[in-house]
């Protein structure tokens, strides 16, 4: 019988980097973000927003990367009452609103990355450029 198991999570510096490259994308494309990254098993690692960021920014950037790091897909993939279900049933802990990707290097899945503050397909784009700029894995 296997008394452990090992895991692999995010470091809280790499975090940091990712939340000001985040940041720094949102402001080049005109958008007041807030950015979560949380660890696999979907605890906050680094949370920041930007100045002027709205209100609920804050919570859904968080849900994003809950949702990306736990189902290992970007947010927004759920179609059908799943869209709807998976939200109430874990008290809106996960989102699918796009905008969540995951965090993955060598193959090691990380954690989540969660943007928000525009438009979701907004939120996204910005996502998906912070992924390349700090070296992920190509989302499959």
């Amino acid at each position: 019988m296997k008394q452990y198991v090992e895991t692999v999570s995010v470091s809280h510096e790499f975090a940091l980097h990712i939340v000001e490259v985040a940041i720094e994308e949102g402001r080049k494309a005109g958008l007041a973000v807030a950015v979560a990254v949380t660890d696999p098993s979907m605890a906050l690692v680094a949370y920041a927003r930007a100045d002027g960021t709205t209100p609920h920014s804050a919570e859904t950037s968080r849900r994003k990367a809950q949702a990306a790091a736990s189902t290992r897909r970007p947010t927004g993939w759920m179609q059908g009452e799943l869209a709807t279900a998976l939200p109430l049933g874990t008290g809106g802990q996960l989102t699918n609103i796009l905008g969540g990707v995951p965090l993955v290097f060598d193959g090691k899945h990380l954690g989540g990355l969660g943007v928000a503050g525009g438009p979701p397909d907004r939120d996204a784009e910005v996502a998906h450029a912070v992924l390349a700029m700090i070296g992920a894995d190509p989302l499959a």
